[in-house]
């Protein structure tokens, strides 16, 4: 039970998961005002699994993180670089590397539907995953940094 209190009282804990509690409930409801889920299963996916979308929740996480490390710890400490490398690494990713994977998987997905409506084939079509733009990832970055900032400084 201390363990519990004793981790719902860490600033650096609670930064990041009302990071990302936050930018879920955001992009829950953008998803529910542009695409209005049908279904109660479909709202909870949006809720806790859905990718891509305004604002980054992955960036909101580790720069909730990094920040609150460095309000916490310092910013000299070597635990406050390695959250601000893999916070770098998280953000690059969500930028660059999953949003041209879902691209690819775009196009791989096209080519397949094409193919089988030539050939009849039973092919499962790749997840496209969705990654984030320019736009959505600073959004991310703010919001955690300044509810870290809140987090700690209260």
């Amino acid at each position: 039970m201390e363990f519990l209190e004793a981790t719902f009282q860490n600033p650096i804990f609670n930064s990041a998961f009302f990071s990302w509690i936050i930018s879920q409930i955001i992009k829950t409801i953008i998803s529910i005002v542009r695409r209005k889920p049908h279904t109660l299963k479909e709202l909870l996916l949006s809720m806790f699994w859905s990718t891509g979308g305004m604002p980054s929740s992955h960036s909101a996480v580790v720069s909730a993180i990094t920040t609150a490390i460095g309000f916490k710890v310092g910013i000299g400490s070597p635990i406050f670089h390695l959250s601000f490398f893999y916070a770098f690494i998280t953000i690059r990713d969500a930028l660059g590397v999953r949003r041209a994977a879902g691209l690819q998987a775009r196009a791989f997905n096209q080519l397949l539907s094409q193919i089988s409506e030539k050939i009849p084939l039973k092919i499962k079509p790749l997840k496209e995953i969705h990654g984030h733009r320019n736009s959505e990832v600073s959004v991310g970055i703010f919001l955690g940094f300044f509810l870290a900032v809140a987090f700690c400084n209260l």
